[in-house]
Protein backbone atom coordinates (compact mmCIF):
# COMPACT_ATOMS: atom_id res chain seq x y z
CA UNK A 1 0.00 0.00 0.00
CA UNK A 2 2.24 2.78 -1.31
CA UNK A 3 -0.41 5.21 -2.59
CA UNK A 4 -3.80 5.90 -1.02
CA UNK A 5 -6.58 7.82 -2.75
CA UNK A 6 -9.13 9.90 -0.83
CA UNK A 7 -12.50 11.26 -1.94
CA UNK A 8 -15.71 12.66 -0.49
CA UNK A 9 -19.06 12.05 -2.14
CA UNK A 10 -22.75 12.78 -1.63
CA UNK A 11 -24.03 15.54 0.62
CA UNK A 12 -21.37 17.35 2.61
CA UNK A 13 -21.32 17.00 6.39
CA UNK A 14 -19.49 18.97 9.10
CA UNK A 15 -16.48 16.90 10.15
CA UNK A 16 -15.52 15.74 6.67
CA UNK A 17 -12.51 18.06 6.71
CA UNK A 18 -11.42 16.70 10.09
CA UNK A 19 -11.55 13.18 8.63
CA UNK A 20 -9.63 14.30 5.52
CA UNK A 21 -6.94 15.81 7.75
CA UNK A 22 -6.66 12.60 9.74
CA UNK A 23 -6.41 10.39 6.65
CA UNK A 24 -3.77 12.60 5.03
CA UNK A 25 -1.54 12.92 8.08
CA UNK A 26 -1.85 9.26 9.10
CA UNK A 27 -0.87 8.23 5.57
CA UNK A 28 2.16 10.50 5.52
CA UNK A 29 3.18 9.35 9.00
CA UNK A 30 3.21 5.80 7.64
CA UNK A 31 5.24 6.78 4.56
CA UNK A 32 2.36 6.37 2.11
CA UNK A 33 1.55 8.85 -0.66
CA UNK A 34 -1.91 10.32 -0.40
CA UNK A 35 -3.82 11.48 -3.47
CA UNK A 36 -6.79 13.81 -3.06
CA UNK A 37 -9.57 13.28 -5.60
CA UNK A 38 -11.73 16.34 -6.24
CA UNK A 39 -15.50 16.32 -6.90
CA UNK A 40 -16.16 12.77 -5.66
CA UNK A 41 -16.73 9.98 -8.16
CA UNK A 42 -17.10 12.58 -10.89
CA UNK A 43 -13.55 13.74 -10.25
CA UNK A 44 -12.36 10.15 -10.14
CA UNK A 45 -13.67 9.55 -13.66
CA UNK A 46 -12.07 12.78 -14.89
CA UNK A 47 -8.73 12.26 -13.17
CA UNK A 48 -9.04 15.38 -10.98
CA UNK A 49 -6.30 14.41 -8.56
CA UNK A 50 -3.38 15.95 -6.72
CA UNK A 51 -0.90 14.66 -4.19
CA UNK A 52 -1.55 16.01 -0.71
CA UNK A 53 1.08 17.16 1.76
CA UNK A 54 1.01 17.93 5.47
CA UNK A 55 0.33 21.57 4.64
CA UNK A 56 -2.59 20.60 2.38
CA UNK A 57 -4.73 19.98 5.44
CA UNK A 58 -3.48 22.75 7.69
CA UNK A 59 -6.17 24.88 9.31
CA UNK A 60 -9.16 22.78 8.17
CA UNK A 61 -10.17 20.73 11.23
CA UNK A 62 -12.64 23.43 12.31
CA UNK A 63 -14.10 24.11 8.86
CA UNK A 64 -17.42 22.75 7.61
CA UNK A 65 -17.99 21.30 4.15
CA UNK A 66 -15.30 19.36 2.30
CA UNK A 67 -12.12 20.81 0.87
CA UNK A 68 -12.15 18.01 -1.73
CA UNK A 69 -15.60 19.12 -2.92
CA UNK A 70 -18.47 16.81 -3.84
CA UNK A 71 -20.67 16.19 -6.88
CA UNK A 72 -23.26 13.78 -8.19
CA UNK A 73 -22.11 11.34 -10.88
CA UNK A 74 -24.68 9.26 -12.72
CA UNK A 75 -22.02 7.97 -15.11
CA UNK A 76 -20.24 6.17 -12.27
CA UNK A 77 -23.39 4.10 -11.67
CA UNK A 78 -23.10 2.49 -15.12
CA UNK A 79 -20.89 -0.48 -16.05
CA UNK A 80 -18.98 1.77 -18.44
CA UNK A 81 -18.43 4.34 -15.72
CA UNK A 82 -17.17 1.74 -13.25
CA UNK A 83 -14.80 0.33 -15.86
CA UNK A 84 -13.47 3.82 -16.53
CA UNK A 85 -12.98 4.42 -12.80
CA UNK A 86 -11.03 1.19 -12.38
CA UNK A 87 -8.83 2.16 -15.31
CA UNK A 88 -8.17 5.65 -13.88
CA UNK A 89 -7.26 4.14 -10.50
CA UNK A 90 -4.75 1.86 -12.24
CA UNK A 91 -3.30 4.65 -14.39
CA UNK A 92 -2.69 6.89 -11.38
CA UNK A 93 -1.15 4.04 -9.39
CA UNK A 94 -3.62 4.16 -6.52
CA UNK A 95 -3.37 1.07 -4.32
CA UNK A 96 -6.43 1.71 -2.14
CA UNK A 97 -9.13 4.26 -1.40
CA UNK A 98 -10.62 5.94 1.68
CA UNK A 99 -14.12 7.11 0.78
CA UNK A 100 -16.27 9.50 2.84
CA UNK A 101 -20.04 9.76 2.46
CA UNK A 102 -23.39 8.15 3.11
CA UNK A 103 -25.39 5.20 1.82
CA UNK A 104 -25.13 6.01 -1.90
CA UNK A 105 -21.41 6.68 -1.57
CA UNK A 106 -20.93 3.33 0.17
CA UNK A 107 -22.71 1.53 -2.68
CA UNK A 108 -20.29 3.06 -5.15
CA UNK A 109 -17.40 1.98 -2.95
CA UNK A 110 -18.77 -1.56 -2.85
CA UNK A 111 -18.64 -1.68 -6.66
CA UNK A 112 -14.99 -0.60 -6.58
CA UNK A 113 -14.25 -3.24 -3.95
CA UNK A 114 -15.91 -5.88 -6.13
CA UNK A 115 -13.70 -4.63 -8.97
CA UNK A 116 -10.58 -5.43 -6.97
CA UNK A 117 -9.81 -2.04 -5.43
CA UNK A 118 -9.16 -2.02 -1.66
CA UNK A 119 -11.61 0.44 -0.07
CA UNK A 120 -12.46 1.61 3.44
CA UNK A 121 -15.49 3.86 4.02
CA UNK A 122 -16.17 6.53 6.65
CA UNK A 123 -19.85 7.43 7.35
CA UNK A 124 -20.40 11.15 6.80
CA UNK A 125 -24.02 12.29 6.66
CA UNK A 126 -26.01 14.64 8.88
CA UNK A 127 -29.09 12.38 8.68
CA UNK A 128 -27.63 9.64 10.93
CA UNK A 129 -29.52 7.15 8.78
CA UNK A 130 -27.04 4.25 8.66
CA UNK A 131 -28.20 1.40 10.88
CA UNK A 132 -24.86 -0.27 11.59
CA UNK A 133 -23.41 2.70 13.50
CA UNK A 134 -24.67 4.70 16.46
CA UNK A 135 -23.66 8.00 14.90
CA UNK A 136 -22.46 9.36 11.58
CA UNK A 137 -20.04 12.25 11.21
CA UNK A 138 -21.90 15.54 10.94
CA UNK A 139 -25.07 14.50 12.75
CA UNK A 140 -24.27 16.06 16.12
CA UNK A 141 -23.22 19.32 14.49
CA UNK A 142 -26.49 19.47 12.56
CA UNK A 143 -28.39 18.86 15.81
CA UNK A 144 -26.50 21.70 17.53
CA UNK A 145 -27.39 24.00 14.62
CA UNK A 146 -31.06 23.04 14.90
CA UNK A 147 -31.08 23.51 18.69
CA UNK A 148 -29.58 26.97 18.31
CA UNK A 149 -32.29 27.87 15.79
CA UNK A 150 -35.05 26.50 18.04
CA UNK A 151 -33.85 28.69 20.90
CA UNK A 152 -33.94 31.81 18.75
CA UNK A 153 -37.34 30.94 17.29
CA UNK A 154 -38.72 30.41 20.79
CA UNK A 155 -37.75 33.97 21.71
CA UNK A 156 -39.71 35.54 18.88
CA UNK A 157 -42.63 33.09 19.21
CA UNK A 158 -42.95 33.98 22.88
CA UNK A 159 -43.04 37.68 22.05
CA UNK A 160 -46.05 37.17 19.78
CA UNK A 161 -47.79 34.23 21.47
CA UNK A 162 -47.35 31.98 18.44
CA UNK A 163 -46.77 28.35 17.65
CA UNK A 164 -43.87 27.65 15.31
CA UNK A 165 -43.02 24.59 13.26
CA UNK A 166 -39.27 24.15 12.80
CA UNK A 167 -38.64 21.88 9.84
CA UNK A 168 -35.30 20.07 9.91
CA UNK A 169 -33.67 17.69 7.43
CA UNK A 170 -34.50 14.00 7.43
CA UNK A 171 -36.64 12.48 4.68
CA UNK A 172 -36.66 8.92 5.97
CA UNK A 173 -34.90 9.42 9.28
CA UNK A 174 -36.19 11.62 12.08
CA UNK A 175 -33.09 11.69 14.27
CA UNK A 176 -32.32 15.39 13.79
CA UNK A 177 -35.90 16.28 14.72
CA UNK A 178 -35.85 13.87 17.67
CA UNK A 179 -32.54 14.99 19.18
CA UNK A 180 -32.95 18.71 18.51
CA UNK A 181 -36.56 18.59 19.66
CA UNK A 182 -35.65 17.09 23.02
CA UNK A 183 -32.52 19.20 23.52
CA UNK A 184 -34.35 22.34 22.41
CA UNK A 185 -37.38 21.72 24.61
CA UNK A 186 -39.89 21.37 21.77
CA UNK A 187 -43.47 20.70 22.84
CA UNK A 188 -44.12 18.34 19.91
CA UNK A 189 -41.81 16.19 17.77
CA UNK A 190 -43.01 14.83 14.44
CA UNK A 191 -40.91 12.18 12.69
CA UNK A 192 -41.50 9.77 9.76
CA UNK A 193 -40.96 6.69 11.95
CA UNK A 194 -44.01 7.38 14.15
CA UNK A 195 -47.54 8.14 12.97
CA UNK A 196 -48.61 11.44 14.45
CA UNK A 197 -52.08 12.60 15.44
CA UNK A 198 -52.65 16.25 14.53
CA UNK A 199 -55.36 16.44 17.18
CA UNK A 200 -52.86 15.44 19.86
CA UNK A 201 -50.55 18.22 18.70
CA UNK A 202 -53.42 20.70 18.78
CA UNK A 203 -54.42 19.52 22.25
CA UNK A 204 -50.90 20.25 23.49
CA UNK A 205 -51.05 23.74 21.95
CA UNK A 206 -54.36 24.51 23.66
CA UNK A 207 -53.34 23.06 27.03
CA UNK A 208 -50.10 25.02 26.99
CA UNK A 209 -51.89 28.23 26.10
CA UNK A 210 -54.45 27.69 28.89
CA UNK A 211 -51.74 27.46 31.53
CA UNK A 212 -50.04 30.62 30.33
CA UNK A 213 -47.45 29.32 27.88
CA UNK A 214 -46.71 31.94 25.23
CA UNK A 215 -45.07 29.66 22.64
CA UNK A 216 -45.32 26.17 21.20
CA UNK A 217 -42.39 24.72 19.28
CA UNK A 218 -42.92 21.77 16.94
CA UNK A 219 -39.83 19.99 15.58
CA UNK A 220 -40.79 18.37 12.29
CA UNK A 221 -38.67 16.17 10.02
CA UNK A 222 -38.97 17.12 6.35
CA UNK A 223 -40.01 13.58 5.36
CA UNK A 224 -43.29 13.76 7.27
CA UNK A 225 -45.15 16.07 4.91
CA UNK A 226 -45.86 19.67 4.05
CA UNK A 227 -45.02 21.86 7.05
CA UNK A 228 -47.25 24.69 5.82
CA UNK A 229 -50.27 22.39 5.58
CA UNK A 230 -49.63 21.14 9.11
CA UNK A 231 -49.33 24.75 10.33
CA UNK A 232 -52.58 25.71 8.61
CA UNK A 233 -54.45 22.84 10.26
CA UNK A 234 -53.05 23.69 13.70
CA UNK A 235 -54.07 27.31 13.30
CA UNK A 236 -57.58 26.37 12.18
CA UNK A 237 -58.14 23.97 15.07
CA UNK A 238 -56.53 25.99 17.88
CA UNK A 239 -56.88 29.62 16.84
CA UNK A 240 -53.17 30.06 17.56
CA UNK A 241 -51.13 31.80 14.90
CA UNK A 242 -48.67 29.21 13.57
CA UNK A 243 -45.55 30.03 11.60
CA UNK A 244 -43.11 27.76 9.73
CA UNK A 245 -39.32 28.00 9.72
CA UNK A 246 -37.45 25.67 7.33
CA UNK A 247 -33.79 25.39 8.32
CA UNK A 248 -32.70 23.72 5.08
CA UNK A 249 -29.04 23.56 4.15
CA UNK A 250 -27.94 25.71 7.08
CA UNK A 251 -27.81 22.38 8.93
CA UNK A 252 -25.04 21.10 6.67
CA UNK A 253 -22.70 24.04 7.23
CA UNK A 254 -20.79 25.45 10.14
CA UNK A 255 -17.86 24.46 12.27
CA UNK A 256 -18.11 20.81 13.44
CA UNK A 257 -18.63 20.09 17.11
CA UNK A 258 -15.90 18.58 19.28
CA UNK A 259 -17.76 15.26 19.10
CA UNK A 260 -17.67 15.21 15.30
CA UNK A 261 -14.03 16.38 15.12
CA UNK A 262 -12.82 13.64 17.46
CA UNK A 263 -14.90 10.90 15.83
CA UNK A 264 -13.68 11.99 12.40
CA UNK A 265 -10.06 12.03 13.57
CA UNK A 266 -10.37 8.52 15.00
CA UNK A 267 -12.06 7.12 11.92
CA UNK A 268 -9.61 8.73 9.50
CA UNK A 269 -6.71 7.21 11.40
CA UNK A 270 -8.38 3.79 11.55
CA UNK A 271 -9.23 3.82 7.84
CA UNK A 272 -5.57 4.18 6.87
CA UNK A 273 -4.53 1.51 9.36
CA UNK A 274 -7.00 -0.96 7.84
CA UNK A 275 -5.72 -0.34 4.31
CA UNK A 276 -2.12 -0.76 5.47
CA UNK A 277 -3.15 -4.07 7.05
CA UNK A 278 -4.45 -5.23 3.67
CA UNK A 279 -8.14 -4.95 4.61
CA UNK A 280 -10.83 -3.99 2.08
CA UNK A 281 -14.57 -3.61 1.83
CA UNK A 282 -14.80 -2.25 5.36
CA UNK A 283 -17.05 0.48 6.79
CA UNK A 284 -16.13 2.32 9.95
CA UNK A 285 -18.68 3.20 12.59
CA UNK A 286 -19.18 3.71 16.30
CA UNK A 287 -20.84 1.48 18.90
CA UNK A 288 -20.90 2.28 22.61
CA UNK A 289 -18.32 5.04 22.03
CA UNK A 290 -15.89 2.61 20.37
CA UNK A 291 -14.75 2.75 16.74
CA UNK A 292 -15.76 -0.40 14.88
CA UNK A 293 -15.31 -1.69 11.35
CA UNK A 294 -17.78 -3.97 9.58
CA UNK A 295 -18.16 -5.50 6.15
CA UNK A 296 -19.63 -3.10 3.60
CA UNK A 297 -22.50 -5.51 2.96
CA UNK A 298 -23.40 -5.41 6.64
CA UNK A 299 -23.16 -1.62 6.67
CA UNK A 300 -25.48 -1.33 3.68
CA UNK A 301 -28.02 -3.92 4.81
CA UNK A 302 -28.34 -3.32 8.55
CA UNK A 303 -31.79 -1.87 9.22
CA UNK A 304 -31.77 1.32 11.23
CA UNK A 305 -33.69 1.18 14.51
CA UNK A 306 -35.48 4.34 15.58
CA UNK A 307 -34.97 5.18 19.26
CA UNK A 308 -38.60 4.92 20.30
CA UNK A 309 -37.61 5.04 23.99
CA UNK A 310 -36.04 8.46 23.52
CA UNK A 311 -39.07 9.59 21.54
CA UNK A 312 -41.39 8.56 24.38
CA UNK A 313 -39.19 10.36 26.90
CA UNK A 314 -39.59 13.47 24.78
CA UNK A 315 -43.38 13.18 24.97
CA UNK A 316 -43.25 12.86 28.75
CA UNK A 317 -40.93 15.81 29.24
CA UNK A 318 -42.96 18.12 27.00
CA UNK A 319 -46.31 17.82 28.79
Amino acid sequence: MKTIGLLTSGGDAPGMNAAIRSVVRTSIYNNARIIGIKQGYNGLLNGEMEEMKLSSVADIIHRGGTMLLSARCDEFKTEEGLSKALNIISVFGIDGLVILGGDGTFRGAKNLHNGGVPVVCIPCTIDNDMGYTDYTIGFMTAVETAVDAIGKIRDTSTSHGRANIVEVMGRGCGDIALYSGIAGGAESIIVPEVDFDIDEVCKRVIQGKNRGKLHHIIALAEGVGNAYEVAEEIEEKTGTETRVTILGHIQRGGSPTVFDRIMASKMGNKAVELLLEGKSGRALGTKCNKIIDVDLDEALNTEREFDIELYNIGKILSI
